[in-house]
């Protein structure tokens, strides 16, 4: 289990992250979502110790997590956004490398490359470079590297940022696979469809603070499961309805241009955000 009691970071006068407190359960899968600037990559800095907390605390099962503590560390696997591999080497290379860090036997490593590899679809491409690799395939080497150590927690700062559609869908099953098997994850994204397909719950953020925590389901029904949009002066204004046949009536009744459709997380994220930024 984690707990995030108070966690509070500032760089100067700016206040990055706020008094921010959540408890994430082990093996489930969390989402950490808000807009540029809401403090998402720097929660996953303090939680990976990249970051120290100005205030607060990060608790792992129980014990206060910081760089001394080598044991809870150890739990932790952190995914950045940016590719931190050497562009000349290969897979094979890449997992030696990792499991020599831990002081792993070569025996392990080999067999761990192997597993690993194969569990991600890339055991074909081991002895081709990184510089020569797609941008899915690095973030799924990225993730077996990560597995080297056996974790029981990963931190992902923006998985699948820049890859295409059919990437995109391969690393959600790889991710979903890896969450069945207990694993605890913690996703930051700017993908809503990505957070409603995977997470278990979803934090929203904006300006470091806490605002809505729930299920995505919880979160839409809350809003109103129907959505009705209509474009008015050449611009889309959403209204959001509980009930169906009250949602058909509205557009009915519309003039001009709308349509009728199932409300997202995605909307869920527009009106919490909006609120936010226009509250004074």
């Amino acid at each position: 289990m984690i707990e995030i009691k108070n966690l509070t970071k500032k760089f100067g006068d700016f206040t990055a992250v706020d008094h921010l407190n959540l408890t994430i359960g082990t093996g489930e899968f969390f989402g950490l979502l808000g807009p540029n600037g809401a403090g998402k990559t720097t929660t996953i800095s303090m939680l990976s110790t990249v970051l120290l907390p100005t205030e607060g605390e990060i608790l792992i099962d129980g014990t206060r997590l910081d760089r001394k503590a080598s044991a809870q560390k150890r739990k932790l696997s952190v995914i950045t956004q940016e590719y931190s591999m050497r562009q000349d080497m290969t897979m094979d290379e890449v997992m030696e490398y990792q499991g020599r860090l831990y002081f792993m036997p070569k025996k392990e490593i080999r067999r761990k490359t192997e597993e690993l590899l194969d569990f991600a679809g890339l055991l074909e491409y081991r002895y081709r470079t990184v510089r020569h690799l797609s941008g899915g395939m690095k973030r799924k080497l990225m993730i077996c590297r990560a597995l080297m150590i056996e974790p029981e927690i990963m931190l992902l700062d923006e998985p699948t940022a820049g890859m295409d559609a059919l990437s995109r869908r391969q690393m959600w099953n790889l991710l979903r696979q890896l969450n069945v098997r207990q694993m605890t994850i913690v996703l930051t994204t700017h993908y809503m469809e990505e957070a409603e397909a995977l997470c278990d719950r979803v934090a929203l953020v904006s300006r470091g603070k806490l605002g809505s925590l729930d299920t995505p389901a919880n979160l839409i029904a809350d809003l109103g499961a129907y959505a009705v949009d209509e474009v008015i002066d050449d611009n889309t204004r959403s209204r959001y309805f509980k009930d169906r046949d009250e949602a058909i009536r509205y557009l009915s009744a519309a003039g001009g241009q709308a349509s009728m459709r199932s409300t997202t997380l995605e909307d869920v994220f527009v009106e919490h955000v909006g609120q936010r930024l226009t509250r004074k």
